[in-house]
């Protein structure tokens, strides 16, 4: 891989994969549509061609992809969107591949797994989604499938770190440096996976390097599953916080939703912060290797970092 784009370059993965890539001594074009933000996180970085764009402008998109070898797909798009524009947006991005004979290394959720059962998810376990975006996220999966284009679609749990401002830890740590009452999404005492985006990012780009690993999907863990009282303790410890943080519940953000769109949609998610979906790595650790897996008091003291 001598040259990448990635869609969506300025939110939380997108930013951990291009700075990956440069540390590899790749060249990258960072595209998305803020152009300050851009300039902001990569004009500093010489292998970084900064190219502001909207991903459904045919014409933005074709000259963004111009000689890049690999496509990483990292954008996020508002859930209320996802009904009209998800797979849209991903048909965009597979008719640019087409063009330029790239590949497309795919940043993917767990959403389309469903319930778990208790039990950790491998790359077989059958995809049973039960809620409107699990469903939406298959329907993806199965039009890169069904396309022409060499891709891998890599599994992620929920993210935290630099930049990952729509990740639900990410809101916690803001309020907390802010020193405002801070609040925490879904139970505190259940323990569940967040993974820091410098690690998914690692992982992501040394698959996009290996020819074997396209046509497949990848799990990806965290360090290990932690509770939120596990996390508020040692982001206190790092920050000094003292005042309480409250625990956002279901019916919260249910009410919320009334006056807001996004906020009602992300009502069903919440299943996850009561019924973890816990991801399996062996499949990347028998192929590829380690895991790369940073505690989470570093993860911390680095994402709180970035916001001082």
């Amino acid at each position: 891989m001598k040259k990448a784009l990635v869609l969506g370059a300025s939110g939380g993965m997108g930013y951990a994969i291009v700075n990956e890539l440069s540390n590899r001594g790749i060249k990258v074009v960072a595209f998305a549509r803020n152009k300050q933000k851009l300039d902001r996180l990569f004009k500093a970085d010489p292998n970084v061609v900064i190219h502001p764009g909207n991903v459904f402008n045919h014409i933005e998109l074709e000259q963004a992809t111009r000689d890049v070898d690999v496509i990483f797909q990292a954008i996020n798009i508002p859930y209320a969107e996802w009904k009209t524009n998800l797979i849209p947006l991903n048909e965009q991005v597979i008719s640019a591949a087409k063009n330029v004979l790239a590949k497309i290394a795919v940043v993917d959720n767990i959403y389309a797994y469903g319930k778990s059962n208790g039990e950790r998810i491998t790359e077989t376990t059958p995809k049973n989604p039960h809620t409107k975006k699990g469903k939406l996220r298959l329907d993806m999966e199965r039009l890169y499938k069904n396309s022409d284009v060499p891709y891998l679609i890599v599994h992620f749990p929920d993210f935290y770190g630099p930049h990952a401002e729509n990740a639900q830890l990410n809101y916690t740590i803001r309020q907390i440096i802010a020193n405002k009452n801070a609040q925490f999404i879904g139970k505190q005492h259940i323990r569940r996976e967040h993974i820091y985006t410098p690690d998914g990012a690692k992982a992501i780009v040394e698959l996009a390097l290996r020819e074997d690993s396209y046509g497949q999907n990848w799990n990806i863990p965290a360090y290990d599953v932690i509770s939120g009282e596990e996390l508020i303790k040692m982001i206190r410890g790092i920050t000094g916080y003292t005042k309480k943080v409250s625990t956002v519940t279901k019916n919260m953000l249910r009410f919320v939703g009334i006056f807001d769109k996004q906020m009602r949609e992300f009502v069903e998610m919440q299943y996850l912060a009561e019924e973890p979906v816990v991801l399996s790595g062996e499949k990347y650790e028998k192929h590829i290797g380690p895991i790369p897996k940073t505690a989470y008091k570093e993860g911390l003291k680095e994402t709180i970092q970035s916001y001082i």
